[in-house]
């Protein structure tokens, strides 16, 4: 007994340091996990406070960048009122009084050519034609010139004018002038030139001869004597209407291609005019008669708004005089009450005429006002600015970015979309 026990009392005293050592191993260890734990917890709250910071920074950014890209847009639909027209109306030339409604003319020339076959050949005698501008550095005074007038051309032919016409007096040192059509006074192709300087036949020997003179526009064509190609009186005068029909078309085309923006030219406000001796006979060979016509379109020009104005003056009860237009304008029906045929445009200073037909009358927005009673406005007043425009119907408001509530302080961030009718 007493040999175990001393024996268990040395093995027992020899693990002792042993027992130890492991306790505070295992001591160290669970502080060490302890640390760990805690640095993790702390380490996710550092990342939970970055991510907040991170998030309010972005949100502030957001909300500053909102101001550098507010963006408006609003989209209008004007007043618009239906009405079926028919207006006697009345239009001076050049008029300046904003009672009066005024009127400008505007005149187009032009020519049209065509080749017609013939069948059969005939002796033919045809005279030289072509144009001059005759020119007066005499005086101030007009000068009268009768129908076949002479003019000498520096070919040392002998042309006379178509028409009795006035050359203009000079106007300080610019010589006045006219244009006018002449003719070889004999038949014949030897009349036929190139352009050509011209004095006044009749005038020799005064002090006008040298003051006098005129000079083409153009070669002179035409002249021929001897066996050409035939055509009928009626194929002629089949060929001269359809070339009439083609040169009214060009010009009128011609015509509004020139019109300004702002002005109208009704279709059936012009007047096409052509005088006897405009069209040429030219032969050719290959037994084809080249025919020439020549014309004038007169039209008569309208300021859009000033009619559109004047129209709702008369048709709409208490209209404001607020600016307004007539969409597709040139729909509707325009009358002279004269005969355009036998009418001397250049000499008329007032017209009567008839609109009719269907049109509407719409109101336009003055759109930089409109921008200027915006500016820095709530959003929560649009529908209180609306009400001041009477002549708008409707608007939508669209705010970029979606949160603001105000609109910008510069009118290039409002942009406007006036949904008119054309």
């Amino acid at each position: 007994m007493p040999k175990h026990l001393l024996q268990d009392i040395v093995v027992k005293a020899k693990r002792a340091p042993a027992t130890v050592a492991h306790e505070m191993e295992m001591r160290r260890k669970n502080i060490s996990i302890e640390r760990v734990k805690q640095i993790k917890k702390e380490g996710k709250r550092h990342r939970y406070a970055l991510w907040f910071v991170a998030s309010i920074s972005i949100l502030f950014l957001l909300f500053a960048l909102s101001y550098f890209f507010l963006k408006v847009t609003i989209e209008v639909n004007p007043k618009i009122q239906n009405v079926v027209l028919n207006e006697n109306l009345s239009a001076f030339k050049g008029a300046d009084a904003d009672s009066s409604l005024a009127f400008d003319l505007i005149v187009i020339s032009g020519e049209e050519s065509r080749q017609v076959r013939s069948v059969e050949e005939k002796d033919v005698s045809e005279k030289a034609q072509g144009t001059v501008v005759i020119y007066n550095t005499f005086s101030s005074a007009n000068q009268r010139l009768s129908i076949d007038t002479r003019l000498e051309g520096s070919n040392g032919k002998i042309y006379k004018t178509k028409k009795a016409l006035v050359v203009p007096g000079m106007k300080d040192s610019t010589p006045g002038s006219i244009e006018v059509n002449i003719y070889g006074a004999e038949a014949g192709a030897e009349y036929n030139s190139a352009p050509l300087d011209f004095t006044i036949f009749g005038f020799k020997g005064t002090p006008k001869y040298s003051k006098f003179y005129a000079r083409s526009k153009g070669p002179i064509t035409g002249g021929f004597k001897g066996k050409s190609p035939f055509v009928s009186d009626k194929e002629k005068t089949v060929a001269i209407n359809e070339l009439k029909t083609a040169l009214q078309a060009k010009l009128f085309k011609k015509a509004t291609d020139q019109i300004p923006s702002g002005f109208v030219l009704f279709k059936d406000a012009v007047s096409f005019h052509t005088e006897e001796g405009d069209n040429e006979f030219v032969f050719s060979e290959g037994n084809t008669v080249s025919i020439k016509q020549k014309g004038a379109l007169y039209g008569f020009l309208f300021n859009e708004q000033k009619l559109a104005k004047k129209i709702a003056q008369n048709v709409i009860k208490d209209y404001d005089g607020s600016a307004v237009y007539l969409s597709d304008i040139q729909s509707l029906i325009f009358s002279l009450s004269i005969d355009k045929e036998n009418m001397s445009p250049e000499d008329i200073k007032n017209i009567n005429f008839n609109l009719s037909g269907n049109a509407k009358i719409v109101w336009k927005l003055d759109e930089a006002k409109f921008k200027t009673d915006l500016l820095g406005k709530s959003k929560k007043d649009f529908s209180q600015i609306l009400l001041q425009y009477p002549n708008i119907i409707s608007a939508d408001l669209a705010i970029s970015p979606f949160w603001k509530t105000s609109l910008p302080d510069k009118s290039k961030d409002i942009k406007v979309i006036v949904n008119y009718p054309k």
